[in-house]
């Protein structure tokens, strides 16, 4: 152990329950603008090839986070090790075991797609037969070798995010920090990135991903933080955050009106029913045994409401994210709507 490393403090304070061997350990982390506390006191640690999420809505202090651990922003205090290197103090430490992915392009659009790879090829040090060749490798891989030769400017929103992990891969890092990966892109792109994760953690690569998105999370991941507003408000795997689940029946009803009004007479009709409205005209039933739609609709257009749909619902991680953090899915979704506005293919 080098004398950086003696003087890092122990975790103490900062143990999360992650049984991981850890290849990012952060503990304290903690990093205000003016007034504005954007992460306070974040302690976790990513284990060795996992895909590890940091889940949560936007302004909760992923992006801030991601920036500090890559070396692009400096903590007020707190420690980080990667791969037993102190970051804290030398911040550029581990760049070149780690890949960065920001959340908006770095690329430059006057290059070819081809040249963009090789110039960060460059920067990463490596010599120009390798870098052309692994460049070549993967405009192939992401399906870009018909683009390569065509300026980056020119490029679709998908093509241009493809090409930006392309780009933070080409020295082949053991570590991949993805920020909001899919975020305002077409669902064939979104799909074939995901796809792309799952195939470098495949190869070995651990992953680090910040998204707003709970059904990527849940796909992603092995393991989620849960933050919101600067802290970290739970740890876990996405099995044992989904036993918080099992046993639930859940049945969603599309009504005509006045949703909150025939929730509470639900609710005040029917023992074991847990009921709210979702919106004007959305009403969730819950129970701890299965629910009978049939009697619960009868008892809706009785009361004059016109039940346009009646489905089950498998709880999903959604559920427990509303439950852990009391924000609302319905919020997170028009972040999601809002990202998507912001961007076409």
């Amino acid at each position: 152990m080098n004398g950086d490393e003696a003087e890092l403090p122990a975790r103490g304070n900062c143990v999360t329950g992650d049984e991981v061997e850890p290849i990012i350990d952060v503990c304290g982390l903690t990093k205000s603008f003016g007034d504005v506390v954007a992460v306070n006191g974040v302690a976790f640690a990513v284990g060795r090839g996992e895909v590890f999420g940091f889940l949560g809505p936007n302004g909760a202090g992923k992006t801030t986070t991601i920036n500090i651990l890559v070396g692009l922003a400096r903590a007020d205090a707190g420690t980080i090790r990667i791969a037993g290197i102190d970051c804290s103090r030398n911040p550029k430490g581990a760049q070149h075991l780690i890949g960065v992915i920001p959340d908006e392009s770095n690329l430059y659009p006057e290059l070819t797609g081809f040249e963009n790879l090789c110039f960060c090829g460059a920067l990463y040090g490596m010599g120009r037969r390798d870098r052309e060749t692994r460049g070549r490798e993967l405009l192939e891989r992401f399906g870009l070798a018909e683009a390569g030769g065509r300026k980056f400017g020119g490029y679709s929103k998908g093509m241009k995010r493809k090409l930006t992990i392309a780009a933070g891969i080409i020295h082949e890092p053991p570590i991949l920090f993805l920020d909001e990966p899919t975020t305002g892109i077409d669902v064939a792109s979104a799909r074939h990135i995901r796809q792309i994760i799952t195939g470098l953690n495949a190869s070995g690569t651990t992953i680090f991903i910040t998204t707003h998105y709970i059904e990527e999370a849940q796909r992603l991941c092995g393991r989620i933080a849960f933050i919101v507003r600067g802290r970290i408000v739970r740890v876990d795997t996405v099995q044992n955050l989904m036993r918080q689940t099992e046993g639930r029946y859940v049945v969603q009803f599309a009504v005509s009106d006045n949703a909150a009004g025939l929730c509470e007479a639900i609710a005040g009709e029917f023992a074991g029913l847990e009921c709210r409205a979702v919106g004007a005209e959305g009403i969730r039933v819950e129970s701890s045994e299965p629910v009978r739609v049939g009697p619960l609709v009868r008892f809706l257009e009785d009361r004059g409401a016109e039940v346009s749909e009646a489905r089950k619902v498998q709880p999903s991680l959604e559920e427990v994210f509303v439950e852990i953090t009391g924000i609302e899915a319905a919020a997170m979704k028009q972040e999601k709507e809002k990202a998507k506005m912001g961007g076409g293919a």
